[in-house]
């Protein structure tokens, strides 16, 4: 069992977002997820309960818990656990980060989101987790403050070299309880997903390498 802890000090990078429509995917290709929900704004957990299909599963928890939780989920034999986290530095984050096998930092192709993940970087570096950022929200198409972006984010740590662009499917998936890849299965935000669920499930069996950015 792998673990993936969604990570960043700034709110509206769409983590929530990401582990929902990641685990989703990851069911799609035969595995089995599962989303902790640790952000006390709870959008994974009322996303579930908006949800008609009963995976993948997503559960509140305390902090405190995290490490029961994920015991109970290896002996399940669940393939990759999803953890979502608050915006901002708290305990939950830290006992996420701690329990990741990779963390992944959602980053919009912007200074703010630039700056703000820099304490989340400190903290990993003091904590030695391996981490990853993932460009999100991104203009569709080639952009010049995405290549940007990548350019200087990967001054700092291994960037995903597929980026998300900004795509309604997003919002109205979270919205009907679906991820991305089941709103419009053959839309190019359910391809760009599935491209990411691909170079994380490498990445966490040492098998990419730092690359350059596949614009979405």
């Amino acid at each position: 069992m792998k673990v993936i802890a969604l990570v960043t000090q700034k709110g509206g990078t769409g983590k929530s977002s990401l582990a929902i429509s990641l685990a989703v995917a990851t069911i799609e290709r035969g595995l089995k997820s599962y989303v902790i929900d640790l952000d006390p704004q709870a959008t994974a957990k009322n996303w579930f309960e908006r949800r008609e299909a009963e995976a993948p599963e997503v559960a509140a928890i305390e902090p405190s818990k995290v490490s029961a939780a994920l015991a109970m989920l290896a002996r399940q034999k669940v393939d990759l656990v999803f953890i979502d986290t608050a915006g901002v530095d708290t305990p939950a984050t830290t006992a996420a980060m701690q329990a990741a096998d990779l963390c992944l930092i959602p980053a919009r192709p912007s200074i703010a989101d630039i700056e703000a993940a820099r304490p989340t970087v400190r903290t990993l570096s003091k904590l030695d987790r391996p981490y990853a950022f993932v460009l999100n929200q991104c203009p569709a198409g080639r952009s010049i403050r995405t290549t940007d972006a990548f350019r200087v984010l990967s001054l700092t740590g291994a960037v995903a070299g597929v980026s998300l662009a900004m795509r309604a499917d997003h919002l109205d998936a979270l919205a009907a309880g679906q991820g991305v890849t089941e709103r419009d299965t053959s839309g190019k935000a359910a391809s760009e997903m599935r491209e990411l669920l691909t170079w994380l499930i490498n990445r966490l069996e040492g098998k990419t390498h730092d690359e350059k950015a596949r614009v979405a």
